[in-house]
Formats: C-alpha cells, structure tokens, sequence
C-alpha cells in the first residue's frame, strides 16, 4: 500500500471498530481537515478521533518538528502535544505484518495526546524519538538489545473506547 491507501484503509477499519464497539461514527469530509478524521457518539457523548495508519511497524509523528538537528526530541514532541487538544484521541493502525489476503485485521491503539507525548518521550531508554513504535527490539547500537513497544493498555476493545469517552464527557 501507498501512504495514501494506508491512511484510508486505516480511517475505513477505524470507523468499523467504532461501529462495532456501539458507536455513532462521522467522517469528515474534503481536503485540509482539522485536529480529527472522526467523531464518535453515543447518547451525548462525543469524542473526536485522529486516525494515523502505518504499514512499517512505527507511526512517524514528529519528525517534521525536528528538522533542526538544535532543537531537541523532548522540544519536537512538546510542540507536537501543543498542536493538538488534549481532548482528541488518536488511533493507530498498524498493517505491518497483518494478514490481509486472510481477512487478518489490522492491530489498532487507541491513545491520548499526553499519553503519545508520554510514551515518545521514554522511547531509546528515555532520550526520545520522531516516532513511535507499535514493538521494536533494537538489534546493535548503543540501544540494542532494548524494546520499545506500545502499551497493552492502548489496544482497541470496548472497554478502552469507553474508558476514553467517559474520560473527556
């Protein structure tokens, strides 16, 4: 897949995850959209949904902040976290290594802002990184042998989209 068919497949299974777990679901509509790709309803319950798909393991998150080898991981990922409200949570698609010829789907996160920031920050033993990575042992290095992974926490069920919905409501 292209960038592009992996940001509308990921956006596509992320409604349908919605729909599943019990939710009204929205997409928004047209070019340039604002903070969120979705937004979730149940009752009056709303939360707004920033889907980013990845099919290489890792979602690239702040790289384009840290273009100026001066300016600092933790500065990069603060910015980022400043961009965005601490009300949207995000959804991580992860395709690498899904099955899809076998109707495998793909492994979806659902995580806050500050808990992106949070886990960017403790990436390479806590000298952070641009991206943020679903499970990566490094294999040499000054980091090899060390696992930075996504929390279990972060996988998509019933109980973690109403966790986060009561979170924000």
């Amino acid at each position: 897949m292209n960038s592009h068919q992996c940001g509308v497949a990921a956006e596509s299974f992320t409604a349908t995850m919605f729909a599943w777990a019990g939710y009204d679901v929205s997409v928004q509509y047209g070019a340039n959209q604002p903070e969120y790709d979705l937004v979730i309803v149940k009752g009056d319950k709303m939360l707004k949904i920033s889907v980013k798909g990845s099919n290489v393991g890792r979602w690239v998150l702040t790289a384009s902040l840290k273009k100026d080898e001066t300016i600092s991981y933790a500065d990069a990922i603060d910015t980022w976290r400043s961009k965005h409200s601490t009300k949207t949570v995000f959804s991580l698609v992860q395709f690498k290594n899904a099955d899809m010829s076998n109707a495998e789907m793909p492994r979806i996160y659902l995580a806050t802002v500050d808990e992106i920031a949070r886990e960017l920050n403790l990436i390479r033993n806590g000298t952070g990184y641009t991206a943020l990575y679903e499970n990566n042992t490094y294999k040499s290095g000054t980091y090899k042998g060390l696992c930075d992974k996504v929390p279990d926490e972060w996988i998509f069920s019933k109980e973690r989209v109403n966790y986060l919905i009561d979170l924000f409501n």
